[in-house]
């Protein structure tokens, strides 16, 4: 008879752990680990669970202090020869940010699956349960090992890298646009259907807070990226249009940042594909990347933003954060 591998199930809160208040009719946080690990039947047939109450809040109340505690959280539990993965519960609205966090900053070849749920454990149809058990199957899993961190929800297997959130309902709303899902869970195990892609670790204990994210529309202006550089901000993110255009009064704007030395990161607000200079109008990508905007490849601005706080947390030299986002992804 074989041993069970062990998995540490890490609660951060989020609608995994929600039920409906019959007084404001709303869901709220409510249900602790072991409440919910009670809802996903037969989860102890597959591996032996651990669970541990990190938190208990909904996703938009996280904090990158807070995150900074829950990776060393992680590693101690990944150090323990006993556990052959972790995973955790997260709320959806920030899921793709902290997972990518962690992706970024944790250095250990043993899975890390994030999950959580679409629908709180009072409503008819709750995935909680489901997605839990498909991330247990997943941390198990020799097939993820020295993947990075990974997402499981609705029995696909997405990278953190590539995984955004797409719908505010649908219980497929965690998607790879570009690259399509790593694998699914299928009769408990994770079938691969694609090779992972080589992720980016930035050994950081700090990040730099004030960086801002800016979505370009028609015909906006430069008084938002001015306020920025004029009030210490460090970094910008912008996801500008189509391959990396903006206005041309937006242009003005990022123009004076950089001449006040704030890194910026040009990002498209596409939902898929890389920035590029293809053009040389003015705002274009060319313009940006002549006066040293770092482009951003496909990232969404929410993941470019983190990288860019944790990369100026672990370096000022241009070219080393120019490294982070382009090298590998810019010929």
């Amino acid at each position: 008879m074989s041993i069970k591998k062990k998995v540490a199930v890490v609660f951060t809160g989020g609608t995994i752990s929600m039920t409906i208040d019959p007084e404001l009719g709303a869901a709220i946080p409510s249900l602790s680990g072991e409440e919910i690990l009670s809802l996903a039947t037969n989860i102890n047939k597959v591996a032996t669970i651990e669970g541990h109450n990190f938190d208990e809040i909904p996703s938009p109340h996280m904090t990158f202090e807070k995150l900074m505690e829950l990776k060393q959280y992680i590693n101690n539990l990944l150090e323990r020869e006993d556990i052959c993965g972790v995973v955790v519960t997260h709320g959806t609205d920030s899921l793709e940010e902290t997972a990518y966090f962690l992706d970024l900053v944790i250095n250990n070849d043993k899975p890390i699956v994030v999950t959580g749920a679409m629908r709180s454990s009072s409503e008819l149809g709750y995935d909680g349960s489901s997605n839990l058990s498909a991330a247990v199957c997943t941390a198990i899993s020799d097939s993820a090992v020295g993947k990075g961190v990974l997402v499981a929800m609705n029995n696909e297997i997405l990278l953190a890298s590539e995984v955004t959130k797409t719908d505010t309902l649908s219980l497929n709303t965690f998607q790879s646009p570009a690259h399509g899902p790593l694998g699914i869970i299928d009769c408990n195990q994770l079938l691969l259907l694609k090779d992972a892609s080589k992720k980016t670790f930035i050994d950081t204990d700090k990040y730099e807070p004030k960086v801002a994210l800016f979505k370009s529309g028609l015909d906006m202006g430069d008084d938002l990226i001015k306020f920025a550089a004029d009030n210490g901000y460090k970094g910008i993110v912008i996801e500008g249009m189509g391959r990396g255009n903006i206005p041309p009064e937006m242009f003005k704007g990022i123009e004076y940042a950089r001449e006040k030395g704030v890194e910026v990161v040009l990002v498209s607000r596409c939902l898929t594909g890389r920035v590029y200079d293809s053009y040389g109008y003015l705002g274009s990508g060319r313009d940006l990347k002549n006066i040293g905007c770092i482009f951003g490849g496909d990232l969404p601005g929410q993941k470019a933003r983190i990288k860019l706080m944790l990369a100026l947390g672990k370096t000022n030299d241009s070219q080393e954060l120019k490294d982070y986002f382009e090298k590998g992804v810019y010929c």
